[in-house]
C-alpha cells in the first residue's frame, strides 16, 4: 500500500493583495477537496504574521500528489503565485507516530 503524502506549505502575499490571492485560492479549494486521493487540504490565515499563509494537505499517495499539481482547475495558483513577496516554503513530510493517534494525526 503506498504511504499518505503531507504537505505543509507557506507563503507571504504581498501587501494589499491578501484578499485577492485568498479569493483565487477560496475558487481552487472546492475542486481540491473533490480530487481522487485528496484526504485533507486546509488553508490557514496567520494570526501573528500578516499576509502569511499556510496550506497542509494530506494526499493518500505520492501518485496522487503528482496528478494534483496537473489537474486543469490548479491553473490559478500561477496568479495567486505572482502575488507572492517570496517563493512559497514547500515541506513534503511523512507524518510520525508519536502519542495520541487521534490528536497526534491530521
Amino acid at each position: 500500500m503506498a504511504e499518505e503524502v503531507t504537505v505543509v506549505a507557506t507563503a507571504k502575499i504581498k501587501s494589499g493583495l491578501e484578499e485577492d490571492a485568498l479569493a483565487i485560492l477560496r475558487g481552487v479549494i472546492e475542486d481540491i477537496h473533490g480530487e481522487e486521493g485528496c484526504v485533507k487540504y486546509t488553508l490557514h490565515r496567520s494570526q501573528n504574521e500578516p499576509g502569511s499563509i499556510a496550506i497542509v494537505e494530506r494526499w493518500r499517495s505520492q501518485e496522487d500528489l503528482d496528478k494534483h499539481f496537473k489537474e486543469p482547475h490548479m491553473a490559478p495558483y500561477a496568479k495567486a503565485i505572482e502575488m507572492l513577496s517570496e517563493p512559497p516554503h514547500i515541506l513534503f513530510c511523512e507524518q510520525l507516530e508519536i502519542g495520541d493517534p487521534v490528536k497526534g494525526s491530521l
